[in-house]
């Protein structure tokens, strides 16, 4: 099902004005969910600094009772308690704080990690497989930092500093006017900063994504380039892909330590002026910068304790600042998903009990949708046991076709009648119950082989349809049988040996309908020969089998043929 927070059923409108406006409109509903739980935290952390200015007149009003002499136990005791009491008190909204803050971060992680598998599920981004891997797995978490942070440290920002400047100014206009000045160049020069920052961490980001789609498509292909011999190039082109990863990275680094320089220096000096005249003031040599009587000790004391704490906002809000750049280069690339053009699976993708009615499939002027062009399909019809080949040169629509007819790809024009109804939004769950897939590219999800073979989880006894698919001998020399797991791209066995445990799948799954694309494809006469003669068994056995094939052994013992043109 769908999140509640942020629905994801289809894919998000067209003609939103690209970055500007849209990415802001992304990042306010990103937050929009936890934004009370941002504020209630926001608030915590201000009280929390609002008791500073008590604890640090404490310590001034004790000091300057051991310089005169006056009570010295008394204020001492009475100071140490204050400021035990405010530690605690502080502590406690601080703590109070941070939990309302990690806990929004993770949901808010949790709830587009989900809204984003299950839109990618629904419906195909261009991006690949590990770009989407990257996004959910190595760039969502900055989002943490993020809202844990930068929130919380504007929300200070904008009350802290205005008060202590207050107190400040109470007692010496011209330390507070060291402050005004002071004060505001550290966010002037932190936002030129945070732009450079900010493009650097997409730059870094996208560096990643493109990363992790170079890693997956050469570890896809790895058996291919070892009999090819490019191993070498494989690893220059990867090195060289670390490479650049680690420039953009260090650029980031190098913005990171300027901006942190740049704010250090002007607290640094604020802080030194005020420790400068609050010094020269006690000496006696500046008799100015007061509302009329000279500056007490005290009172110099308790500005000394502030001034550091005039800045800490300004610069917690600037270590925050790269937080903000990655967090808002994340929501960047989650808006590109968002906007990309998608295939939308019919349907709504959920379990379904099998549609009723006798086996039949009739594609009638049928035209599939997809992002960058409408694909007209092949028109036929089927009824029964039968073997259909869709054949055509690359590129025609074969694997279209299949994806079309399993209600994968949305149609422009046409219909495609199933089970004598319209396949739509309304039946394609149910129909879909009725199908099994074999996919061309061979893929084994991170989990024991018999779960695999056992898609609807039933505890089905798999060795009747690993018989049928020629597959017995292939379980029984794995190293732990049925209990192997053979990871992402079947590591352990032959493309051969891979089709033929996808085909024990597609019959274990039972249904009415088999869908393989190229099911022989890239295998040797003998293995391929054992595949043809398991698609035959099935047909034989009253399963109707379309397959998507360049294969002329193939296309030879197809009780039909739909020849596909560009």
């Amino acid at each position: 099902m769908d999140s509640p927070e942020r629905p994801t059923a289809a894919p998000p409108e067209r003609g939103a004005p690209e970055g500007g406006a849209s990415e802001r409109d992304a990042r306010a509903r990103i937050i929009a969910p936890v934004r009370a739980e941002l504020r209630r935290a926001g608030l915590l952390a201000v009280l929390a600094g609002m008791i500073w200015p008590l604890q640090a007149a404490a310590i001034a009003w004790a000091i300057a009772g051991w310089a005169t002499g006056t009570d010295v136990l008394a204020r001492s005791l009475a100071a140490a308690l204050a400021i035990g009491i405010g530690a605690l008190v502080r502590a406690g909204l601080e703590h109070r704080s941070g939990r309302l803050l990690f806990e929004a971060a993770d949901r808010t992680i949790a709830r587009e990690r989900q809204a984003l598998l299950l839109r990618e599920a629904r419906a195909r981004a261009p991006e690949g497989s590990a770009a989407v891997a990257a996004l959910a797995l190595q760039k969502l978490p900055l989002l943490q930092p993020w809202i844990t942070r930068y929130h919380v440290a504007m929300t200070r920002v904008a009350v802290l500093p205005a008060l202590l400047l207050l107190l400040t100014f109470s007692i010496s206009w011209a330390i507070g006017l060291v402050l005004l000045v002071a004060g505001p160049l550290i966010p002037v020069f932190m936002a030129l900063v945070g732009m450079a920052a900010e493009a650097a961490s997409r730059r870094q980001l996208a560096e990643i994504g493109t990363m992790n789609d170079m890693l997956m498509d050469r570890l896809s292909a790895l058996l291919d380039i070892r009999l090819l011999g490019a191993a070498d190039r494989a690893a220059q082109d990867f090195s060289a892909r670390a490479e650049a990863l680690r420039e953009r990275t260090m650029a980031v680094l190098r913005i990171a330590f300027l901006s942190s320089t740049v704010m250090e220096l002007f607290s640094a000096i604020g802080v030194a002026m005020v420790a400068v005249f609050v010094g020269f003031s006690l000496l006696g040599e500046i008799g100015f910068g007061t509302w009329g009587a000279p500056l007490t000790l005290g009172e110099g004391v308790f500005l000394l304790l502030i001034a550091p704490e005039f800045f800490q906002p300004l610069r917690d809000l600037a270590a925050a600042w790269h937080d903000r750049a990655a967090g808002q280069a994340v929501v960047a690339e989650l808006e590109a998903f968002d906007r990309a053009e998608r295939v939308t699976v019919v349907g709504q993708g959920e379990p379904a009990a099998p549609l009723a009615g006798p086996m039949s499939l009739e594609l009638s002027g049928a035209v599939a949708a997809l992002p960058a062009r409408a694909l007209p399909l092949p028109a036929f019809a089927v009824a029964g046991s039968a073997l259909i080949a869709l054949s055509g040169p690359s590129g025609a629509g074969k694997s279209t076709t299949l994806a079309a007819i399993a209600g994968l790809v949305p149609l422009a024009a046409g219909r495609i009648t199933v089970c004598g109804r319209r396949l739509g939004p309304s039946t394609a769950d149910a129909w879909r119950a009725r199908l099994a897939y074999m996919a061309q590219a061979p893929h084994f999800p991170d989990q024991m082989l018999a779960d695999y073979l056992d898609p609807l989880g039933e505890g089905a006894d798999p060795w009747h349809a690993l018989d049928l698919a020629r597959a017995r001998q292939v379980v029984e020399h794995l190293p732990a049988g049925l209990r192997t797991r053979l990871g992402e791209t079947g590591g352990g066995v032959s493309g051969g040996e891979a089709r033929r445990l996808m085909l024990a799948r597609a019959i274990l799954t039972g249904g009415d309908l088999l869908l393989a694309d190229e099911p022989t494809a890239d295998l040797d006469s003998e293995t391929a020969a054992m595949i043809i003669a398991a698609l035959r068994q099935l047909k034989a056995g009253g399963r109707t089998v379309i397959v998507a094939t360049h294969d002329p052994a193939l296309i030879a013992v197809a009780d039909r043929t739909v020849e596909i043109t560009p």
